[in-house]
C-alpha cells in the first residue's frame, strides 16, 4: 500500500505544493492530509472543471506544477479546461492529476462505478494523458521522473490510485462537525409523511439516496415516488426541473456540495420552473459521505442567493420545533421555492445502497402517467 505521507512529501520534493480538488472516498487520506495546510497551498473547488482551471492560475503564476485531484467519476467535469486549456497543443500548461479510481478492473464496486471505471484509462488516453497506476510504496519511485518529464515536456500525467491502496495514517484534521440539530433521517421521515402520493422525489447523490431508500424500506412509507442520484453529482435539481416541467409535482431533495458544484443551474430552476418544482437543500456544511471535509457552503445566505435569482419563495429550518410549521408552507405554497434545512454531520450506520437501478427507473417511470 501507499504511504500517503511519502507521496505528498515526493510531491513537494519534486516542487509540487499546491493542491486543488474534490474529495474522495478513495483518496481521503490523501485529502485529510492536505487540510492541514493554508489556502495558499490547498483549495477545495467545488467541482473539478474548476479545480483543474485553479491549478492552471496557480502554474500560469508561479511556473509551479499544481496537483489536482479527484475521483475518477468527476473526470468528465474537468474535461473541458483539461482540452481547451491545458492540452499540449493549446496553451501546453503541465499538470499533475491524482485521480481515485472507482470501479478499476477486477474491483468490486457499485453499477455507476464500474462503468466509468471500464473507461478511465482509455479517456486519459484520448485526451493524449499519460496514465500510471500506484498500488503500493514501491511505484512512488516512477512519480519523480513523471514529473521531470511533466515540467520538461509541458504535458499533463494522472496517477490512478484504486481503492484501499492508499494506507491509512491518523492525522489531525480541521474538524467539519457543526451544531446543528436536525438528524437528515427524521427529517427525510417527517418530509415523507407530508407529501401526496404523487409527490416526484429526486434525491442527490451519497447519504441522502441511501437514507431514503432505508427509510422507505423500514418505516414502508408509500407516499411519493423516489428517483435515486447515484451518481452525477450537481445534477439533481435539474432531473427534477425535467420532470416538473410536464406539469408534475416534484421535489428535489439536494445537498450542499451538490447544489454548489453547478450552482448556475439554480437559475434555470427559478426561469421554468413551475408552481409545482420544491428544492430541498440539506445544508451540514460538509461533503459528508467522502469523509465530511468542509463546502464553505454555511458562507452562502441561501435567502439571498435565491430571491436575487427569483426563487418564488425560500424558507429555512434550524430546528426541529420549526419543521411541522414550515413544511407545510413549503409544500402548499407555489413553487419554484427553496428550502434550507440546516443538518448534523452524521448518518445511519450500515445504510442500503440502490441496485438494480433500471427496475428503479422503471418503477418511478410506471407509477407517472405519460
Amino acid at each position: 500500500m501507499i504511504k500517503v505521507n511519502s507521496l505528498i512529501n515526493l510531491l513537494k520534493r519534486n516542487n509540487t505544493n499546491f493542491f486543488t480538488g474534490i474529495p474522495d472516498s478513495i483518496l481521503k487520506e490523501f485529502s485529510s492530509y492536505l487540510q492541514n495546510m493554508n489556502k495558499k497551498n490547498h483549495i477545495i473547488a467545488t467541482n473539478e472543471g474548476a479545480a483543474v482551471s485553479i491549478g492552471i492560475g496557480y502554474y500560469l503564476s508561479t511556473k509551479k506544477i499544481p496537483c489536482i485531484y479527484m475521483q475518477n467519476s468527476g473526470l468528465s467535469n474537468a474535461l473541458n479546461p483539461l482540452i481547451s486549456i491545458a492540452h499540449k497543443k493549446v496553451y501546453s500548461i503541465p499538470l499533475i492529476l491524482i485521480i481515485g479510481w472507482r470501479g478499476a478492473t477486477k474491483i468490486k464496486d457499485e453499477p455507476q462505478h464500474v462503468i466509468k471505471g471500464k473507461i478511465t484509462k482509455k479517456i486519459l488516453n484520448i485526451l493524449g494523458i499519460e496514465s500510471v497506476i500506484l498500488e503500493k510504496n514501491s511505484d512512488l519511485k516512477k512519480v519523480g521522473k513523471k514529473i521531470s518529464e511533466c515540467l520538461k515536456n509541458k504535458k499533463i500525467i494522472a496517477f490512478l490510485i484504486k481503492n484501499k491502496s492508499i494506507k491509512n495514517k491518523k492525522v489531525h484534521r480541521k474538524s467539519s462537525t457543526n451544531k446543528n440539530k436536525i438528524e437528515r433521517r427524521l427529517f427525510l421521515d417527517l418530509l415523507l409523511k407530508k407529501i401526496e402520493k404523487d409527490t416526484n422525489v429526486i434525491s442527490t447523490t451519497g447519504y441522502t439516496s441511501r437514507e431514503l431508500m432505508q427509510l422507505r424500506k423500514d418505516s414502508n412509507n408509500t407516499n411519493g415516488k423516489d428517483f435515486y442520484m447515484v451518481g452525477g453529482m450537481g445534477h439533481a435539481s435539474s432531473v427534477a426541473l425535467g420532470v416538473s416541467i410536464q406539469n408534475k409535482k416534484v421535489i428535489c431533495i439536494d445537498g450542499d456540495g451538490s447544489l454548489i458544484m453547478h450552482m448556475g443551474s439554480l437559475l434555470t430552476n427559478s426561469v421554468y420552473g413551475n408552481k409545482k418544482f420544491k428544492h430541498i437543500v440539506l445544508n451540514n456544511n460538509s461533503h459528508e459521505s467522502v469523509g465530511g471535509y468542509k463546502t464553505n457552503a454555511k458562507n452562502i445566505n441561501f435567502k439571498f442567493l435565491s430571491k436575487s435569482l427569483n426563487y418564488r419563495n425560500f424558507f429555512q429550518i434550524k430546528s426541529y420545533k420549526e419543521i411541522d410549521n414550515i413544511l407545510n408552507k413549503f409544500i402548499k405554497k407555489d413553487g419554484p421555492s427553496l428550502l434550507e434545512v440546516l443538518i448534523k454531520n452524521k448518518s445511519s450506520n450500515n445504510l442500503m445502497r440502490p441496485k438494480n437501478l433500471i427496475d428503479l427507473k422503471d418503477t418511478f417511470m410506471n407509477k407517472n402517467e405519460f
